[in-house]
């Protein structure tokens, strides 16, 4: 198993509507082979020692193996969110991580 961290920063004011086309395209991402969780995430106000602040979310996942994490990245419904939102977005950071 992988994990994977993707950190998401939509221009100002753009988050939400980036966080309603990653909704909209979950389903699709959770039906492909190997994926075990996909989900986003965005900062607790007043919790923790650190934040990624209002334009940020943190993509959670968890694949089965590498290949199904690039099948993932060309996956048709992968390709059409990217294009959806491409203008929308600041910086994306990915952290392909092994358990420890």
């Amino acid at each position: 198993m992988i994990h994977v961290i993707a950190v998401i920063t939509a221009k100002p004011g753009q988050r939400a509507a980036v966080l309603d086309l990653f909704r909209a395209n979950r389903p699709a991402v959770l039906a492909e082979a190997g994926c075990i969780e996909y989900g986003a995430a965005t900062d607790i106000e007043n919790m923790g020692n650190a934040a990624y602040g209002p334009d940020t979310f943190v993509v959670i996942e968890k694949w089965e193996s590498p290949d199904h994490l690039k099948a993932h990245a060309v996956a048709p419904h992968m390709k059409e969110y990217g294009a959806k939102t491409k203008d929308m977005l600041a910086g994306r950071q990915i952290h392909v991580l092994a358990p420890a």
